[in-house]
């Protein structure tokens, strides 16, 4: 039935009832109790026969609340540069004075970022003008210990090696295929090992942790994988994207050449 159809039915039935507040203010006519049932049972016969209805409905409001919170999301990266880009504490690979960067709050043990991580490799070797910050962030920690070790490590690793081997440390890691609880401390253990980490000299890196998990609350992440795709300078509610979940490199690729102002790559 459709929905035209159905408003016929309705004023047929005497259901649609007439009686705009005229001209002395009188307040419309309420519906009687025989009328509101069976304006009942049309709307439930209706949707019986039409439940592309109700499914077009919940698109629209998952849509809408999506829309809402990728706003407040933007509001919450303006609001918080400075953790975002500037913390020396946080591992980053790409130049300095890179137009663009993108920021990735992840957790090794998580499932998604695993699967996110090749399509970061792919992205980083045909971007190598932008900048890419890792921000460690095991949500999985108190569940699974080795993601908070593995975090730890990471950020040590990137305080004594630097860039191209905390980057190595960081593929060899989901390299394993160990997440969900899988990934063990000889797993962490081989990774460091292969870039020469030194373990006994290794700083302390508890406060880097908290930090960059109090940013992830300021900005309302609270699951991973996590990403912010940025200019480095000038950003604005017109050229930041948030993506709070899993995406694939075309459309990280979208979101830089958004913020470079290049829509047409």
């Amino acid at each position: 039935m459709k929905l035209n159809n159905m408003l016929k039915i309705m004023l047929a039935s005497g259901l649609v009832v007439s009686g705009l507040a005229s001209a002395t203010s009188q307040p419309v006519s309420t519906f009687t109790p025989e009328q509101e049932v069976r304006i009942g049972e049309i709307a439930k016969d209706y949707l019986l026969a039409n439940p592309e209805v109700l499914v077009e409905a919940s698109q629209k409001l998952q849509a809408q609340q999506q829309e809402k919170l990728q706003q407040v999301m933007t509001v919450a990266v303006l609001q918080n540069l400075a953790g975002l880009l500037n913390d020396k504490g946080t591992p980053s690979y790409g130049p300095d004075d890179a137009k663009v960067t993108v920021v990735e709050f992840f957790d090794y043990q998580c499932i998604y970022c695993a699967r996110l991580a090749p399509e970061l490799e792919k992205l980083i070797k045909a971007n190598p003008g932008v900048r890419f910050i890792f921000k460690e962030f095991p949500i999985f920690g108190q569940r699974w210990p080795a993601s908070q070790s593995a975090a730890k490590t990471g950020l040590q690793v990137w305080r004594q090696k630097g860039a191209d081997a905390y980057l190595n440390y960081h593929n060899a890691i989901y390299a394993t295929g160990h997440n969900e609880g899988k990934l063990t401390d000889a797993d962490i253990s081989t990774a460091a090992k292969a870039v020469k980490f030194d373990a006994e000299t290794a700083p302390d890196v508890q406060g880097e942790l908290e930090g960059i998990n109090a940013l992830a609350q300021q900005l309302g992440f609270n699951g991973t994988p996590a990403l912010v795709v940025l200019p480095s300078t000038g950003a604005s509610s017109d050229n930041v994207t948030v993506i709070p979940g899993y995406t694939s490199a075309e459309a990280l690729q979208q979101a830089i050449n958004h913020a470079t102002g290049d829509t047409q790559k």
